[in-house]
């Protein structure tokens, strides 16, 4: 199970922005690879750090990962499950200010060689079905991503020599001084094309088809994104493929509605059956289900279904399928109707008289959000 993102910062759910960057730049120094050489548990920590402060220092992140917890981010949609080095130094690298020399340029063994390029991302929509939603789904798609060509070849770079970085020195007032910057013949990869084949792009890559699985949870809402690591384009050289980013949008329902985890069902039914009791088919997600209603029952009733709603999304169970009665009043009748109707308005028995079991709209209301 993984751990809490506020808990691995040490702050609490109400901690400000200030806050929270705060401690994250105390867990990202005490963690560092440089004052911890060769120890994975801290690197490990360093990570998870990094992790954290994405989700929580981004307040749309923050606030989905504040009602769904990590399954909001289900396969690391927030960007931070698997994370680099070279992703950390190069995301949050200014957080750090004079921490270890003037921010991450030459940090340990991760800054000072040969840098690998990060391919671009991918985008796609997935529309699901309420059923889907509820019980989560796997999903097969297709995507066009670009990946290396066969037979291309790299060599090493001649302007950096393969380490991703030229060197720069200067006669300043105070002596002469060296800077190190990212080579603009290779972006940092230490490698450039040696030779390719003729449909691939400058880049030494070709558009390809591949089919990819998506396993979507149970509970997802519309705007919410997933992400399957390294399915987006692929980088040239040793370079690390992109993601493919899924928006997730649902389809709506023909007879039920959600609410949060809750369904709701809007049955209607005729007077005769109110009177007398009946049995109807109503819609759930796992299919059709036959319920009894009980003889006298009234408009605005509710019948409570326990967990034949959404899954949450946070584990928590099973939301309810909300079933509410609506007695239909026939706008038109025929002679003898009308006289049957006539003559029960003097009838005692359909004169209304509520019991206190009996709850008024208001408190039904209440009662469905409590």
């Amino acid at each position: 199970m993984k751990e809490d993102f506020y808990e691995i910062l040490g702050v609490g759910k109400s901690a400000s922005a200030a806050e929270i960057k705060k401690a994250y730049r105390k867990k990202a120094i005490e963690y560092h690879p440089d004052k911890n050489p060769g120890d994975s548990k801290a690197e490990e920590r360093f990570k998870k750090a990094a992790e954290a402060y994405e989700v929580l220092s981004d307040p749309d992140k923050r606030a989905k990962y504040d009602r769904f917890g990590h399954a909001a981010f289900e396969g690391g949609g927030y960007g931070g499950g698997g994370m680099n080095m070279e992703d950390i130094f190069s995301q949050f690298g200014d957080i750090f200010g004079s921490a270890f020399g003037g921010g991450f340029g030459g940090f340990g063994g991760f800054g000072g060689g040969q840098r690998r390029l990060k391919g671009s991302n991918l985008r796609i929509r997935v529309s699901l079905d309420l059923e889907e939603v509820a019980l989560g789904v796997e999903k097969k798609v297709k995507v066009k991503r670009k990946v290396q060509a066969p037979g291309v070849t790299y060599k090493t770079c001649s302007t950096c020599h393969g380490s991703g970085q030229v060197t720069k020195i200067t006669n300043t007032i105070l002596g002469r001084m060296q800077t190190a910057t990212t080579c603009n013949s290779c972006s940092g990869a230490g490698q450039v094309i040696d030779s390719k084949p003729s449909e691939a792009d400058a880049l030494g890559l070709v558009l390809h088809e591949e089919t990819v699985s998506i396993k979507i949870p149970a509970g997802v809402e519309s705007g919410m994104q997933l992400k399957v690591s390294g399915k987006g384009n692929e980088a040239p050289g040793n370079g690390i493929p992109g993601d493919l980013l899924v928006a997730i949008e649902t389809i709506e329902h023909p007879t039920l509605k959600r609410e949060g985890d809750n369904l709701h069902y809007d049955l209607y039914i005729s007077m005769p059956d109110a009177v007398l009791g009946t049995s109807k088919e109503i819609d759930t997600v796992g299919g059709k289900v036959r319920i009894k209603l009980e003889q006298g029952i009234q408009s605005g009733k509710i019948l409570r279904l326990r967990n034949k709603g959404i899954q949450s999304i946070n584990g928590y169970g099973t939301g309810d399928l909300l079933v509410h009665v609506n007695v239909w009043t026939p706008r038109e009748l025929n002679k003898e109707q009308r006289e049957f109707f006539e003559r029960m308005q003097e009838d005692e028995k359909f004169e209304p008289k509520p019991e206190k079991s009996d709850k008024s709209f208001f408190e039904k209301v209440k009662d469905m959000f409590t």
